[in-house]
């Protein structure tokens, strides 16, 4: 049984006449007879009785006509759900993204999706650096937005920006007034950082550890928010992507440049290999390079 025939059959019992059937289907008479015919050979019987003056519905043609006319509608209305996802017009997007990205540049940026694409909806994970590339790996989500992650990850990798680490200081310090700051002025404070498995503090402690330094870790927290406020209090200090540098001002820190060494790591759009987005995921994708100025492809 094939669209194609459904469509054929139901012509013909709306109207019981072939001639009209034809008109609405723009169909020969003999095209449709075939039609018709391949429907009731596939089905085992007529569905039909036909005499030289009046067609009408045999009691199986009785028995598929509500089936007929329920199918078709499902199927109208899964072509026409398609037509709107493809179209943009209707569709769903899941995605992941680390704290400093969902609560700084990604509002803005779906902001400007959602004006052009008011119909698709839009769900954000907003988990740490390691949750992300896992719902992705999983196909929790559709894409991530995290850190680069290790050639060994079986995750794509679309780079949008690369992202500096900063100093952060109580905005009273002496070390707020300064142009600049090295490593060597931040480790002679307490150091407060995020708790481990974050990616951020993996990064801190291993570029300090290649140099021979250690982090005097003195204070930890799950949340950048909470970081922040430790160091606007005058706990210690810490060391932040700067993107994160409007939440810490936000909550009363000091951001400042920080070298010696320098510390950075792109940031872009991960995805699972292998495995094609919907049409709105790549609209995300699009925005999400477009805002940053990244150049596709």
């Amino acid at each position: 049984m094939t669209v194609k025939q459904l469509r054929a059959f139901l012509a013909v019992a709306n109207t019981l006449s072939f001639a009209q059937a034809c008109e609405r289907l723009h169909l020969s008479q003999s095209a449709l007879s075939l039609t018709i015919k391949a429907l009731e050979d596939g089905m085992g019987g007529r569905l039909f009785s036909r005499t030289t003056r009046a067609v009408s519905l045999t009691p199986e043609g009785e028995a598929l006509l509500p089936l007929a006319r329920r199918l078709l509608a499902d199927w109208d209305n899964a072509e026409d759900e398609l037509r709107q996802r493809f179209t943009l017009k209707q569709g769903r997007v899941t995605l992941a993204s680390m704290p400093s990205f969902a609560g700084n540049l990604l509002p803005a940026i779906l902001r400007a999706f959602s004006d052009q694409y008011p119909s698709i909806s839009v769900t954000v994970h907003d988990v740490i650096n390691e949750q992300v590339m896992e719902m992705v790996r999983d196909r929790q989500v559709e894409l991530g937005i995290a850190f680069e992650p290790e050639s060994s990850m079986p995750l794509s990798f679309i780079p949008l920006y690369t992202d500096r680490f900063v100093a952060v200081v109580p905005a009273d310090s002496t070390l707020a007034v300064s142009d600049g700051l090295v490593w060597d002025d931040l480790l002679e404070q307490p150091f407060i950082t995020l708790q481990r498995p974050s990616t951020v503090r993996f990064m801190l402690e291993d570029h300090l550890r290649q140099r021979g330094r250690n982090l005097p870790v003195q204070f930890e927290s799950h949340q950048l928010a909470t970081v922040g406020r430790m160091v606007a209090c005058g706990l210690g200090v810490s060391a932040v992507p700067a993107l994160c540098c409007a939440q810490m001002l936000e909550v009363g820190a000091q951001c400042v440049a920080l070298s010696d060494p320098v510390i950075e790591k792109r940031v872009g759009i991960l995805t699972k290999p292998g495995h094609e987005l919907s049409v709105a995921a790549q609209a995300i994708a699009d925005a999400l390079c477009a805002a940053t100025g990244y150049p596709r492809s």
